[in-house]
């Protein structure tokens, strides 16, 4: 099917360009002509945070919604309290109280608000409370209400917003990272190919493919609920992966037409060969991010189809769009250096022979395969150590970049009140009679008095549509929402406080609140990541064992893909919670990592190490179906194929690093967490430990039993090259591209 469908681009190459460009253009201008409705949207069910906003939203669905703070701070002398700055705060709050879903304001010169203003009166906070959960909202909302809240700064007046509505509204710094990602691959490319046709495809392919992704993405966000930062977190995987996929294809053509083959049948050939590689590769990726559908958290589905997407095209452009830009370019494809070796000396069969770096390499390799093996898992489980000692839970927006309304308002938050008022919690309740709300009054004091508490307002009764009344109490940390002494608080409150507190009175007292939630997402991805995981691995492991009919490589590559991805979250340890070298890349405080990112980069990471995994054994296959020597066909896979691994994966690597010099803290440790685990695995284990590792195993590494082998399908990867002796096609509309061509 490959080798039909590669034919056909070749000869149809000019058709093949303008379906793609069409098909860019079009996804682009309608992505932009219906705009994005991206939202940070999750529901956790049978969580504590989860059953208080339910039973807002059935008895008060008026003080159901969240409640974002507009927070109000003066400069040069003056007071919040001073008339001409009351009145522009006043007309502030006469603005916002127009909005859409907006249903109560809170004055910081009510009695309600009087602990809304700093001793100095320099700064204070309006709570705003809406009518919807930010679930419900989307970034144009985000956007609008805070224009509305800060079109009357300036004049010693300044004002910013937090809260999640707020982070809607930040900027999205996707170009520079892209724009960076691009310039370092190129540069790579060059390095690598010595031509700068060879360079500009797999980047041409990659940023189509990456175009009509995005544009698709933009329209189906309104269809699925996807997270902001879902474009970036595209562009970064659809980027180093496309690049890569390409690359591959790329460099089997050369290899092909140094070895003498005219160019149609060389591009051919390679994606009939190194193509099928890249098909699988892209399948399991794809099977990794969607197997994020099995944990039931709705926040994540958006994520998987945004990444699955990007994926699938990078890989059906890799696939199409580029035999057809190689079918225009000929031999201009090769370096300068290969075209007058070819001319002087004929062709040549390049790869595990050959001279240089790699074939040396895998020479050691073969000679000490226990050495090479021991000393890269030593240096893999340094890296993953700090693993055992991660926390995941929600960075809060004083990690957001600086000049940002978020960032501000945090920062001013926690300099006039405390960083705990920035994640308040709520205490929810249903109360029938006075003896009730005697209970909730004994609740809010007792939960008063905790060291770790702040303040505690004063309860807040709000009449049900069930019957009886919401209690609603809200409770400020000290501690800032991202630290471990926030969680600890709420288990504390929730384990112990409340319990004690309500006695055998028969109330129920809900501890909510965004923060809360954030803690509750992190168990609830903590206790299903087990699922996840084995759910993965064995998808994988069973499309593997039918590739290449064998039980070992399959195991083998599971498991040297978590020890990659344990190194990984090491690193992001050492770097995020434990701050070592964060000032580099612009992380100003340390604290937990993302909840959401283990399931994210282990998908990911364990499908892009597959990828590396299928391409080194393909060849090994390949090799020891010609030789039936095990210890040869290693060491001439990994001869043949180790430069390729390795400046694939150094493209990821600076395309993955390139997106640290973001903003988003999230990306930040995407980044980070993608480059630290393509380096451990393409170095230390697809080229140390899982060459030795094949050695030691000898034939067992091809063990399969007869009788399986035969009732399962044939999805071989690795097929006979079939360009030498396959009959030529006849041309249609394209003339044929010949050797002759290069001389």
């Amino acid at each position: 099917m490959l080798r039909t469908l590669a034919g056909w681009c070749v000869r149809h190459r000019r058709l093949v360009v303008l379906i793609w460009f069409v098909v860019l253009v079009g996804a682009s201008l309608l992505g932009k002509s219906v705009g994005s409705a991206y939202s940070n949207s999750f529901q956790l069910p049978h969580t504590q945070s989860t059953d208080a906003i339910a039973l807002l939203q059935s008895a008060a669905p008026k003080n159901a919604g969240d409640t974002e703070n507009i927070v109000v701070a003066t400069s040069g002398g003056a007071k919040l309290t001073d008339p001409a700055i009351a009145a522009r705060v006043d007309n502030l709050i006469k603005k916002v109280e127009t909005l859409p879903h907006v249903v109560n304001v809170t004055p910081y010169t009510s009695a309600l608000g009087a602990k809304h203003i700093n001793a100095g009166q320099t700064i204070g906070f309006i709570p705003v409370a809406l009518n919807q959960q930010l679930n419900a909202l989307t970034q144009p909302e985000g956007k609008t209400f805070v224009n509305a809240a800060t079109s009357t700064a300036g004049g010693g007046l300044h004002v910013s917003v937090s809260g999640q509505l707020g982070e809607l509204s930040n900027p999205q710094a996707l170009g520079n990272g892209t724009l960076l990602g691009v310039i370092l691959a190129l540069i790579v490319l060059l390095l690598v190919f010595g031509s700068v046709y060879a360079a500009i495809l797999p980047l041409m392919s990659a940023l189509f493919a990456l175009g009509t992704a995005i544009g698709l993405i933009e329209l189906l966000s309104h269809a699925l609920k996807m997270p902001q930062f879902a474009p970036i977190l595209v562009a970064l995987i659809g980027l180093g992966v496309g690049v890569d996929y390409a690359l591959f294809i790329v460099t089997r053509h050369r290899q092909g037409l140094v070895a003498g083959r005219d160019v149609q049948s060389s591009i051919i050939n390679a994606v009939n060969t190194s193509g099928r590689a890249v098909l699988f590769a892209g399948i399991i990726v794809c099977i990794a991010l969607l197997g994020m559908f099995a944990l039931g958290v709705s926040f994540l589905y958006g994520l998987a189809v945004a990444a699955a997407i990007g994926v699938a095209f990078t890989m059906i452009a890799a696939l199409t769009l580029l035999p057809a830009m190689l079918g225009f370019i000929g031999p201009k494809v090769m370096s300068g250096k290969q075209k007058k070796n070819l001319a002087q000396n004929g062709p040549r069969v390049v790869g595990a022979d050959s001279k240089g770096f790699w074939p040396k390499w895998a020479d050691r390799v073969q000679r000490v395969p226990v050495v090479s093996a021991v000393l890269a898992l030593v240096v893999v489980g340094v890296l993953a150590a700090p693993f055992f000692s991660l926390r995941l839970g929600s960075s809060d927006q004083g990690n957001d970049p600086v000049g940002t309304t978020t960032r501000t308002a945090y920062d001013l938050l926690a300099k006039g009140f405390g960083q705990g008022f920035n994640g308040p919690l709520q205490l929810v309740s249903v109360v029938h009679t006075p003896a009730d709300k005697t209970v909730i009054a004994h609740v809010a004091n007792e939960v008063k008095q905790q060291p770790d508490v702040a303040s505690v307002t004063t309860p807040l009764f709000i009449p049900s549509k069930t019957g009886g009344e919401v209690a609603l109490v809200q409770v400020y940390p000290k501690s800032a929402p991202q630290d471990a002494a926030t969680t600890n608080l709420i288990y504390h409150l929730r384990d112990t406080t409340i319990p004690q507190a309500v006695d055998d009175s028969g109330v129920k007292v809900l501890v909510g609140g965004t923060t809360a939630i954030f803690v509750d997402f992190a168990n609830v991805l903590t206790s299903k990541l087990p699922l996840f995981i084995g759910l993965v691995v064995l998808m994988s492991f069973i499309l593997l064992a039918i590739v290449f009919r064998s039980f070992v490589i399959p195991l083998t590559a599971a498991v040297m893909n978590i020890l990659s991805i344990g190194a990984a979250f090491g690193i992001l340890v050492a770097v995020f919670q434990w701050g070592y070298a964060g000032s580099i890349i612009g992380i100003n405080q340390t604290g937990p990592v993302e909840a959401f990112l283990p399931v994210m980069l282990f998908a990911i990471l364990f499908g892009l190490s597959m990828d590396y995994q299928v391409f080194l054994v393909t060849r090994i296959h390949e090799e020891y179906i010609k030789s039936g020597d095990n210890k040869v066909a290693v060491r001439n896979g990994l001869a043949a194929t180790g430069k390729t691994i390795t400046a694939a994966a150094l493209i990821m690597i600076l395309v993955f690093g390139s997106f640290v010099f973001g903003g988003e803290r999230v990306i930040k440790e995407f980044g980070i967490g993608l480059a630290a685990g393509i380096l451990v695995d393409a170095v230390l284990i697809r080229m140390c430990v899982v060459p030795s590792v094949m050695m030691l195993l000898g034939k067992s590494n091809w063990w399969f039993p007869k009788g399986l082998d035969r009732l399962l399908p044939d999805l071989s990867v690795d097929v006979e090259d079939l360009a030498a002796t396959a009959a030529p096609t006849p041309p249609t509309e394209e003339p044929e591209l010949t050797q002759s061509t290069i001389s």
